[in-house]
């Protein structure tokens, strides 16, 4: 049993839930909870580690029952642990790597969600976690965008991240031009879009443009876009919440597929 929160595993799993350099460097981030641990793909579970009072849980002991893992003293777990409440449950998890190919779609037209600086982690994953149910294709974001492996993200994806291929690109307008080429039609979403989200035809190769909470699009990228796109709004909002807005439109391309 691992008894102090000074044991290299320990100082390992700190590490990575502060520190997106630490992260990346090992390729590698944490994962907490049982839906978060069990849903990962087996192969890419490097380590999994439960509390004392877990194993007090026969049900629990079950669920995980063929994994290996390491017994950790309540009070380390709960300092290691990035959530107030934690479940007993924590795994080191590879990061899954993708091509831009991943995301176009095998057998069926890409539908794309492309973000440009998202700040929040709890937006992002939720950009994650409703795009899986949507049926996106796969996700582009830049690098300026919230770190994909943050804590908060990874828990507000609700294991969708293990399924939706992602693109982390070092130069987005490049990117969209290299989307453009390859047949893909750039909707940006934009308080001054001239036609309405409900209008264009999506069954074709899409992605969706959604820009920084604070200031959307920056003009570069908006300039990218094929179609500029609006969301009409009623009484005195101004504009909407970044993930329900991406929510909106991927649901409309979901509608207009069946």
């Amino acid at each position: 049993m691992i008894t102090s929160s000074g044991n290299r595993q320990m100082k390992q799993i700190l590490q990575l839930n502060k520190k997106s350099k630490t992260r990346y460097e090992q390729r590698v981030f944490v994962a907490e909870g049982m839906k978060m641990c069990l849903e990962a793909p087996g192969e890419s579970i490097e380590a999994m580690y439960v509390s004392e009072s877990f194993l007090e849980d026969s049900e629990k002991c079950r669920k995980i029952q063929g994994y290996d893992y390491e017994v950790v003293s309540d009070r380390v777990f709960q300092a290691v642990s990035d959530t107030k409440t934690p479940q007993g449950i924590l795994c080191v998890i590879k990061m899954p790597e993708y091509s831009l190919n991943d995301l176009l779609g095998k057998d069926r037209k890409g539908h794309l969600l492309i973000l440009d600086t998202i700040q929040d982690p709890g937006n992002l994953g939720t950009m994650i976690r409703t795009g899986e149910a949507a049926g996106i294709t796969g996700i582009v974001m830049n690098q300026t965008t919230v770190d994909l492996f943050h804590p908060k993200t990874i828990r507000a994806t609700m294991g969708a991240l293990y399924r939706v291929p992602f693109y982390i690109t070092p130069d987005l307008p490049e990117t969209l031009r290299d989307l453009k080429q390859r047949g893909v039609t750039l909707y940006g979403a934009h308080l001054e879009g001239a036609v309405s989200y409900e209008e264009p035809d999506y069954r074709g190769h899409t992605g969706f443009l959604i820009g920084n909470e604070g200031n959307g699009l920056s003009p570069e990228i908006a300039e990218l876009a094929d179609i500029r796109i609006r969301i009409p709004m009623e009484g005195r909002t101004e504009s909407l919440n970044a993930a329900v807005a991406a929510a909106l439109l991927m649901y409309e391309v979901s509608r207009q597929r069946k």
